[in-house]
């Protein structure tokens, strides 16, 4: 009985439905948001075609396979059974494409490869934390734990690596140490 429900749910006409709409909305390509990739793009062709001119991969399980055991195993037998020689098909009918576009590929490569500004920074309340701490205690990392102000009951360990975190970021650090006057400025310049 239930498959004649679905069928006739199926077959409703739904008033609150654009179709044209819905069906140019399925036809449309997807937003490409890198600029290299949406310089190359042509709309003519689909995209498996499109990334693989560009020299990019369309399934990357199929570019990078992952080994087998199994299928090792198997191999292994086969060859051992007819005597070392290995049977392969002649007529191999898949095309190696050659990418046309391969300055997309490159030029994705190289903006990877390009440094990047690190943006990680310490919450306000922390920084106060970790410099209160710091002014108190110096490098007394277990009085430093045992401090009325620890609320989450860090270790000193987990103290000690926060403080390091807190001085590998070179913005926050520098800003700290001027206020201490550990580094004197020349000319009121900026801390960067």
């Amino acid at each position: 009985m239930t498959k004649v429900r679905k069928v006739k749910r199926r077959k409703t006409y739904k008033v609150s439905i654009n179709r044209k709409r819905l069906r140019n909305k399925l036809r449309k390509l997807p937003d490409i948001t890198c600029p290299q990739v949406k310089a190359a793009w042509d709309n003519k062709k689909s995209t498996r075609m499109n990334l693989i001119q560009m020299g990019l991969s369309y399934d990357p399980n199929k570019s990078l396979k992952i080994p087998n055991a199994e299928k090792e195993i198997v191999k292994n037998a086969k060859q051992t059974t007819s005597g070392g020689f290995v049977v392969t098909n002649v007529n191999n009918k898949k095309q190696n494409r050659v990418a046309k576009k391969i300055e997309v590929a490159l030029a994705l490569e190289e903006n990877a490869k390009a440094p990047r500004e690190s943006m990680f920074r310490l919450p306000n309340g922390q920084v106060q934390f970790l410099t209160y701490l710091m002014d108190k205690y110096g490098d007394d990392y277990e009085a430093m734990a045992r401090d009325k102000k620890n609320y989450y009951q860090l270790t000193w360990r987990q103290i000690r690596s926060k403080i390091n975190t807190f001085k590998g970021i070179p913005e926050q650090y520098a800003e700290y140490l001027v206020k201490k006057g550990e580094i004197v400025l020349e000319n009121n310049e900026s801390i960067e």
